[in-house]
């Protein structure tokens, strides 16, 4: 006896498909945001030398900073000029330095994305506002938070990181930009690559142009 194949109601498939469609919103990646302003007088690089030394003596010689300087001299390389091996022969010298507050406490309310008194209770149609983008319920937490009015508080840290240009023979100042980024994250190592990457996004840039620069999230 052969037994009868039964259909799922089309009903139940979109049931089941909404929350995948949940899930998929929440695997996307945040993309890195930093404010750069910078300040410049450049000329036009033709293989001019560099050097990249580190402004706070503290740090100078470190393998960290070691780290993050090579991070620059890729970046300056890119653009056109040359590395120097001895900075007292280069052209031009880059001075950077990288910092990270002691951070300062944010106090947010939980709230129900899918709760909205006069819209259909928690329906369908509060769902549908969600998935096609009117809410947004990871901005301040995260899907699966209950959000009846809770309160709760995070850290949220500010990270900068500052770079000057000087030509070497006279000591002329010829760049100045400072990149800033607020995070919940207090990790140089993440932190500090990012703000260069922003800090030499459209470089040099317009003189005394504030800029908000998103830089993607790494692939996984």
């Amino acid at each position: 006896m052969t037994m009868p194949q039964l259909k799922a109601p089309k009903n139940m498939k979109l049931t089941l498909l909404a929350p995948l469609a949940v899930l998929a919103l929440g695997a996307c990646a945040t993309p890195f945001r930093a404010d750069v302003q910078r300040f410049q007088a450049l000329p036009v690089p033709q293989g001019q030398s560099f050097a990249v030394v580190s402004s706070d003596p503290e740090l100078a010689g470190g393998l960290e900073f070691g780290q993050y300087a090579d991070m620059v001299e890729a970046q300056m390389v890119n653009f056109g000029y040359t590395l120097s091996e001895d900075p007292a022969a280069a052209e031009l010298i880059v001075s950077m330095d990288y910092d990270i507050d002691d951070g300062r406490e944010k106090v947010v309310t939980d709230y129900d994305p899918f709760y909205r008194p006069g819209f259909y209770g928690r329906g369908y149609y509060s769902r549908y506002r969600y998935l096609h983008g009117y809410y947004d319920p990871f901005l301040f937490g995260g899907y699966g938070f209950n959000g009846y009015g809770g309160v709760r508080s995070f850290t949220v840290y500010t990270a900068q990181l500052d770079m000057k240009i000087d030509r070497a023979v006279d000591g002329e100042r010829l760049f100045e930009g400072t990149a800033e980024a607020k995070s919940r994250s207090k990790n140089l190592t993440y932190l500090v690559p990012n703000l260069v990457e922003a800090m030499f996004t459209n470089f040099p840039g317009n003189s005394g142009e504030r800029v908000r620069i998103s830089v993607a999230p790494e692939k996984n």
